[in-house]
């Protein structure tokens, strides 16, 4: 039996890395500051016709990267709308061409600065669409245990259709940078999954995806590791196949680690010249779970590894209701998109009691800007999320 230990949420507890980096909040030490600094200098004399193309806001935007970058050095406070990069975006900007270095850096900050003054753009910062809501897994940690989710005769079950993924995706083209094919299933049991990675190809900086890779096939891995995705998550736990299939039901270790290996042949043979971050992420549920023996097992697989928090989804609708009052700043930062084309402000809520929209209807950005939308987040600022089912029974901030 797994005991589960409640943690602070949303949380990297242990973050270990072949590369020497780790989670959002590593610490970015003076060198790093100089580096990003004389990169922003760089490019900008080099590219100056790239610069000048930028519109005033985003010009401004590059101008509070410098400025804040110049104060941390000297550990001066900074502006609430000043912003540097911070761990993994550091290891993210090095593996972007110098053409593409302004429009990461304000990706970065839309992604990250914005959300955090609770301000509003005409679309979400991120956007998590659902390729399927099924999954072959039944993780002690996931609403997937959930039977009345989960069960066939639910009718929440089912694969996002190839022309209603287009239809997403052509809206989001060229106005949100981070797209993620992930949220309440696994996405590789989509039928059309290789065709929606590949519609996707070279219209998002900030493109990844998560998966158990318990379906792992030497076609889809050329069609993954081709597609130009910024990021691949693996979802594995524990390094030994009696605790990870203890926690991940249904999962195989040995079928696991044998698919991790062909990923990395693969990758290292044919596309080494690829900027794709590996990473393998897990869910640290119990004490006994931990980073170092993830990395003895795997490190050679993945370029980062980390364990995060525990958040009890298996069990979203039946927690305590909590008496934080702190806003929830998902409200702000990112939406998902169900494989029906429902839109739900987050997957805690995994059965949408929050959800009032849908794309097929009505467009992302109609949806984000929404009355309702606004509603749940004027509830969350003036501490009223109590009155929010099932916010308030949901520890995120």
């Amino acid at each position: 039996m797994i005991i589960k230990e409640k943690l602070i949420p949303n949380q990297s507890l242990i973050t270990n890395s072949s590369l020497g980096f780790s989670d959002e909040n590593y610490p970015t030490t003076s060198d790093d500051l100089d580096v990003l600094l004389d990169r922003i200098h760089k490019v900008s004399n080099e590219r100056q016709q790239d610069f000048e193309t930028l519109s005033k806001k985003n010009k401004d935007i590059v101008g509070k990267y410098i400025s804040a970058i110049e104060k941390k050095k000297k550990n001066q406070i900074l502006d609430e709308d000043e912003y540097f990069l911070k761990g993994q975006e550091l290891l993210k900007s090095k593996r972007i061409s110098d053409k593409d270095f302004f429009r990461f850096l304000i990706y970065r900050y839309n992604y990250s600065a914005i959300p955090a003054m609770y301000k509003l753009e005409e679309y979400p910062p991120c956007v998590q669409i659902e390729p399927t809501s099924i999954c072959n897994y039944r993780c002690v940690m996931c609403y997937q245990a959930d039977k009345t989710f989960s069960g066939k005769s639910q009718g929440m079950m089912g694969h996002m259709p190839i022309d209603l993924f287009k239809k997403i995706v052509d809206e989001l083209e060229g106005k949100v940078e981070a797209v993620t094919l992930a949220s309440r299933g696994e996405p590789t049991l989509n039928p059309k999954i290789i065709e929606m990675v590949e519609y996707c190809k070279g219209k998002f900086l900030g493109f990844k995806m998560n998966t158990n890779a318990s379906l792992l096939t030497e076609k889809l891995i050329h069609s993954l590791l081709s597609a130009g995705f910024s990021e691949i998550v693996f979802s594995i736990d524990a390094a030994d196949k009696e605790t990870y299939e203890k926690i991940r039901i249904n999962g195989k270790f040995d079928k696991v680690f044998s698919n991790l290996k062909l990923f990395t042949e693969i990758r290292k043979k044919h596309y080494s010249h690829m900027d794709t971050i590996v990473k393998v992420s897990g869910v640290k549920i119990n004490s006994d779970l931990n980073v170092k023996s993830l990395e003895d097992k795997l490190g050679e697989y993945a370029d980062i590894i980390q364990l995060v928090g525990y958040t009890p989804w298996e069990s979203s609708y039946e927690n305590p209701t909590n008496e934080i009052t702190s806003p929830c700043g998902q409200l702000w930062h990112r939406m998902f998109v169900w494989w029906d084309g429902k839109v739900n402000p987050c997957d805690y809520d995994y059965k949408s009691k929050l959800s009032k929209w849908n794309v097929k209807t009505q467009s992302i950005s109609e949806i984000w800007k929404s009355d309702e939308y606004q509603n749940y987040r004027n509830l969350h600022i003036s501490k009223k999320r109590q009155e929010l089912f099932p916010c308030n029974k949901c520890s995120f901030t």
